[in-house]
């Protein structure tokens, strides 16, 4: 006996009627009324989340002391017993019944100060001149600033796309008068 399917309509929801002038401005009351009820309702999230984060950090933080001061008595004893712990430096780990412990080096860096002296120095040393990279790309800025040049797709590949007009609707917040300040 095959199954019988459901008939299922799908259909864009109708945008609301606005005919007339008293409509929109209405339409934008009500827009700024759901619009401070969805920020009312993210910032209670926003107050709970840091009431929750302060709550687990307070809760956290004696956890983190004591790792910090196991961490730092195992990493005294392995430093001095490292010779016997990695088999005469033969490795750079120790397997221990609970965990290992390792021994790792960061891989090289370069660290520059003052580039442009740095830069300067090596571009006049014909050894060094080698290790300065130089970098070409188009300046859109200046291509912006004089785009007439550009119509009529003078350079195949480089157009210039216009800028969309966008419709913004911003309803406007009043704030609460300062009740300190006013006449009694």
């Amino acid at each position: 006996m095959a199954q019988s399917k459901k008939l299922r309509m799908k259909k864009e929801a109708m945008p609301a009627v606005i005919q007339s002038h008293d409509d929109v401005v209405a339409g934008i009351k009500r827009m700024g009324d759901l619009l401070r009820q969805r920020t009312e309702l993210q910032d209670d999230m926003n107050n709970r989340i840091a009431e929750l984060q302060k709550n687990t950090a307070d809760r956290v933080k004696p956890i983190d002391e004591e790792v910090a001061v196991l961490e730092a008595g195992i990493a005294a004893y392995c430093t001095v017993h490292r010779e016997k712990l990695t088999n005469g430096n033969k490795v750079k780990f120790a397997d221990l019944i609970t965990g290992k412990v390792y021994w790792r080096n960061n891989p090289h860096k370069v660290v520059v100060r003052g580039v442009e002296a740095v830069i300067a120095l090596m571009e006049n040393n014909a050894d060094f001149s080698r290790f300065i990279r130089y970098k070409k790309e188009i300046n859109k800025e200046a291509v912006l600033n004089e785009a007439a040049l550009f119509d009529n797709s003078a350079v195949p590949g480089l157009s210039i796309v216009q800028g969309k007009e966008q419709f913004v609707i911003e309803p406007y917040n009043q704030n609460l008068p300062n009740t300190q300040n006013l006449p009694a």
